[in-house]
């Protein structure tokens, strides 16, 4: 997806296919390509409900199953684009199912909620606490 005054790129402008790493790498889901590579490799991203191989070719109105961490994001390909651009551009590049949505918003609230009521120590341990507990896993061996 080209920005302002940027020329678009080769598969925008021929409305060709893209590889699956690629567009995941513009796209922004994975930071860079071998990362990207790694998880279709590992199972992570399924397209159109099948895994799929890195240099798979796909094209507008693919859907994806992304898996990252803890989110599961399922997008459809609004647009083809080989360029890393700007974060803002790269959100065009998919649109985000409403169930997908929903579902990583409640996973979200869920963590934060766990987060509210887990106990947390009031601070680090100082270098004496450090030092009694160094002893005490000593003991135990």
């Amino acid at each position: 997806m080209a920005g302002p005054g940027a020329p678009p790129s080769s598969a925008e402008a021929a409305g060709e296919k893209v590889r699956l790493d690629k567009w995941l790498w513009a796209a922004r889901f994975f930071k860079t390509r071998q990362l990207a590579i790694e998880a279709i490799h590992g199972g992570k991203v399924h397209l159109n409900g099948q895994r799929a191989k890195p240099g798979k070719e796909i094209g507008i109105g693919a859907r994806l199953e992304i898996t990252r961490e803890r989110e599961v994001w399922e997008v459809v390909v609004e647009t083809l684009n080989t360029q890393r651009r700007p974060a803002k551009e790269a959100v065009l590049l998919y649109r985000e199912t409403p169930e997908s949505q929903a579902r990583r918003e409640a996973e979200a609230a869920r963590r934060r909620d766990e987060r509210q009521f887990a106990d947390e120590p009031a601070h680090r341990p100082s270098k004496k606490d450090r030092r009694l507990i160094h002893r005490f896993k000593q003991s135990l061996d």
